[in-house]
């Protein structure tokens, strides 16, 4: 079979021992928490249609719902994109205009910046998520991938937010090799990553870098712990390698959970952890 991308080498992965550790952490989480149904944000990208895929070949289809939320200046594409997701799957769907919501947050503000209506985008959708987990009875998966939590292309309590996430080790191009293995249609593999905050926003446009190239670097610097010089020697270029480092070491507190001043004997999620059960009608 021809691969629908560029694939480095060092990152190929066998797609069939992911997908059963992959279904075996979904089932775990769920059965953890004492849920049995799921609830996630479906955009038309790659990392939310993978992830609807892993999500009901874990636990079946039914008990899975996928939210699409386009803003008014969203790709009519992604949505169409989103709905072959939602037929091939067979899942519950819902569509959620968030443009009334974020509009009537901005009014006041029309000058207000790309970046700054992005992130209260994001953060809406998981709000709105959030809300669905309660009416789904089903928790909240994450779709962001290992590259964009790296270098922090995430928004907090936005796209980052959820109760667990079945693709946060898998690099971008990892992610496009486990969709073609599970069948996500081929439009949605081949097509340039997107945030789909604005009309023509790529993400490899804004972090001015391929993929492939990115994950290359990161399993380097990161999974391989190859010291600058050393991956300079792979044939990175230096004033890259550097931007990077900034990018990860920049965006380490997104990847932290926010930290607490221990005053207390037993301080909660430092010293007093709690196995993961649900007692009764927990909030989610």
């Amino acid at each position: 079979m021809t691969a629908l991308y560029e694939l480095p080498a060092e990152l190929a992965i066998d797609t069939s021992i992911a997908r059963r550790v992959i279904a075996e952490f979904i089932r775990g989480q769920l059965r953890q928490a004492g849920f049995e149904r799921a609830v996630l944000g479906l955009s038309g990208g790659i990392d939310s249609a993978v992830v609807a895929f892993l999500v009901a070949e874990a636990i079946g289809a039914e008990r899975l719902l996928s939210v699409l939320m386009p803003y008014r200046t969203s790709s009519p594409a992604s949505r169409a994109d989103a709905e072959a997701v939602v037929a091939k799957l067979g899942c519950a769907s819902e569509l959620v205009e968030i443009s009334p919501m974020v509009d009537a947050y901005f009014a006041n503000d029309p000058d207000a910046s790309s970046l700054r209506r992005g992130n209260f985008m994001a953060r809406q959708r998981m709000a709105v998520l959030y809300d669905r987990s309660v009416t789904w009875s089903g928790l909240v998966v994450g779709t962001s991938n290992k590259t964009e939590s790296l270098i922090g292309y995430t928004t907090l309590f936005g796209d980052s937010a959820c109760a667990f996430n079945p693709i946060g080790d898998l690099y971008k191009s990892q992610v496009r090799q486990l969709a073609e293995a599970l069948g996500v249609p081929e439009a949605i593999i081949r097509k340039a990553p997107s945030a789909d905050l604005w009309p023509g926003q790529t993400d490899e446009a804004e972090a001015d870098i391929s993929y492939p190239v990115l994950d290359r670097l990161l399993f380097w610097r990161v999974d391989k712990r190859r010291s600058i010089d050393e991956v300079v020697a792979l044939g990175f270029d230096l004033a890259l390698v550097a931007r990077v480092d900034r990018m990860i070491a920049g965006s380490e507190f997104k990847r932290q959970v926010p930290p607490i001043a221990k005053l207390g004997p037993r301080t909660a999620g430092v010293d007093y952890l709690y196995p993961r059960r649900r007692p009764g009608s927990a909030r989610v």
